[in-house]
């Protein structure tokens, strides 16, 4: 795309004075308008998510109308009924967040398309889950997740409630190629403000916009419930065990803390960030996984004595938690927390006989094996599918044959889900179940860390460590892809003194083995290279599903922790890009 040409498009269209004013201040910088006019912000399989600003390589309200014109061509294609059934909507605490949902609920309704629009903010399990409970044909959730305070994005998930399957993704690309930025309009509805349609569940905008709220959040609530697995320990110890969470100015603080409660779990939350801010300003970025977005937390549990700190990032489908120690407080890494889940869960079904036979957990390639040692000696059998938690979604969906009970999926980037309510990583039900888990050991007098250490005894100590290599400018994306390309030419035959027992080519769908052996690999299609290192450990090199970055992944297992993280170190510097 001709950068300057599509600047001058927007120039002379019909704008909101807010854009124009965005074009006006670009306009004597080459390399801004460049940044935001080379390309339109690609919609992959996990959506779109980028800088909001002027653009079409940026997050605004156009780049929204277009994906969802091209959403709705997709749903009117599939026939009236798909339309009928409609498009939920939901959104979280982001700048700009409602204003998109808003109009992405216009555009729907001016192309005959059905929406149903939360009437505040949810977290994704919810929109997910509502998806199913009003049979959507489709959902929209407004959220970059944990990335910093100038991106947003917009996700789209299918009718089973997970994210959209990349061959149902393709043909909504294809209509979204097929639509114009100036040929969708404003989409305007009238002037629905966000406080207007708080609380009105029920209250319908035009024919074709339903607002939805708290009748979605009561069933949600109920399902979750159905999920509790140590009521008697929470009954003698909840009220007593301390335990600080924060939302990061998230989706999570109305729902975490209501579940909570209806636990009988007492969490004292960080005022200064259970409101909404869409300029995250207590922390650097809303990210759990990141020890600095917990630091207020920490601070608080340190002044009353909390053992515990748990966080939700801003559209609540990612927590991380925080244990005391002797030195202060330990951020826990996904593979950990979701160790921990994984065991307890199989720990509490065992001991009250509620464990199915054909009991199964899912995760992704680049969580860690701990937990398929965890999940094998309680003869649940565990199950690998590509790094994203829609595959975790289809497993479910699969599984709805009875071949298999789902009992717990996760991946490595602090996502977690029980029950299948929904089918996305669920922060709320994650929160719960960590709460729920304190108490119980806490109530058989065993610390969390003092399980997590007779884990790795018994397993061997697992270190699992990433990296992301950012690649910037217009040419981002095809850096991103040259560096795959030089990784797939070298055929690296061994990492840091390290073997490779077997290299798996997710793109070519071929496993390598040392001897040149070749088997076909049993998953879907994708830019992964996934090398199995001899005596156990691996390392994954991916690209972002949503932005440019290249993710590698390490994971190893030696006799002590110290020998674990050296080894772990030495191989993510080995990896050459």
């Amino acid at each position: 795309m001709d950068y300057k040409k599509a600047y001058a498009e927007w120039l002379a269209a019909p704008l909101t004075e807010e854009l124009k004013a965005q074009l006006a201040a670009i306009a004597r910088n080459d390399d801004e308008i460049k940044d935001a006019f080379y390309g339109d912000l690609e919609f992959r399989t996990a959506g779109m998510r980028g800088i909001i600003g002027v653009g079409p390589a940026r997050m605004n309200y156009l780049t929204v109308n277009r994906a969802t014109k091209g959403l709705a061509g997709y749903i009117l294609s599939l026939g009236r009924e798909y339309a009928e059934r409609g498009v939920v909507i939901a959104y979280d605490t982001r700048r700009y967040s409602f204003e998109f949902a808003l109009s992405a609920a216009g555009v729907l309704s001016k192309n005959g398309v059905k929406a149903f629009l939360f009437d505040d903010v949810r977290p994704v399990p919810v929109g997910s889950f509502a998806i199913r409970r009003l049979n959507a044909a489709a959902g929209i959730i407004i959220t970059a997740s944990h990335n910093p305070k100038e991106y947003n994005g917009y996700k789209v998930y299918g009718d089973d409630g997970a994210q959209m399957s990349p061959e149902a993704t393709d043909k909504v690309v294809g209509y979204i190629a097929k639509a114009g930025y100036f040929d969708v309009g404003s989409a305007d509805v009238g002037g629905i403000t966000k406080n207007g349609i708080k609380g009105r569940d029920g209250l319908k905008i035009d024919k074709n916009i339903t607002v939805i709220g708290k009748s979605v959040d009561d069933a949600y609530y109920s399902e979750i419930l159905k999920l509790t697995l140590s009521p008697d320990a929470v009954k003698a110890v909840g009220k007593d065990v301390k335990l600080v969470y924060t939302p990061l100015h998230g989706s999570g603080y109305v729902p975490v803390t209501t579940i909570l409660k209806a636990i009988g779990i007492n969490a004292s939350v960080v005022d200064a960030q259970k409101d909404p801010d869409f300029d995250f300003s207590t922390v650097s970025a809303p990210n759990p996984e990141q020890p600095d977005a917990l630091k207020l937390g920490i601070e608080l549990a340190k002044s009353i004595g909390a053992s515990v700190v748990i966080g939700t990032d801003p559209d609540c489908d990612r927590m991380g938690a925080a244990l005391k120690t002797d030195g202060g407080y330990t951020l826990l890494t996904g593979n950990q927390t979701g160790a921990l889940l994984l065991d307890y869960i199989l720990t509490r079904k065992t001991q009250t006989n509620t464990l199915p036979k054909n009991a199964a957990a899912v995760k992704t390639i680049v969580t860690t094996e701990l937990a398929a040692k965890i999940a094998e000696s309680y003869g649940c059998q565990i199950v690998d599918v590509l790094t994203g938690f829609k595959f975790i979604g289809e497993k479910i969906k699969e599984w709805e044959d009875g071949s298999h009970t789902f009992i717990f999926g996760y991946e490595e980037s602090y996502g977690y889900l029980s029950g299948t309510h929904s089918r996305d990583k669920d922060a709320v039900v994650a929160s719960m179940l960590f709460c729920e888990m304190v108490c119980y050991y806490q109530h058989i007098g065993v610390s969390v860390l003092e399980r997590l250490d007779a884990l790795y005894k018994k397993f061997g100590y697992f270190c699992e460590k990433n990296l992301s290599i950012a690649f910037s400018g217009a040419d981002a994306m095809q850096k991103m892809s040259d560096a795959m390309t030089r990784l797939r030419k070298a055929k690296t035959d061994s990492f840091a003194g390290c073997s490779v027992a077997f290299t798996d080519d997710y793109l070519s769908g071929m496993r390598v083995l040392k001897n040149g052996e070749k088997r076909r690999i049993d998953l879907p299609e994708s830019d992964v290279l996934y090398y199995g290192l001899e005596g156990g450990g691996f390392i994954c090199a991916r690209p972002s599903g949503t932005e440019p970055k290249l993710k590698l992944y390490v994971s190893v297992s030696r006799e002590t922790p110290e020998a674990a993280d050296a080894k772990a170190d030495e191989l993510l510097k080995s990896v050459k890009i």
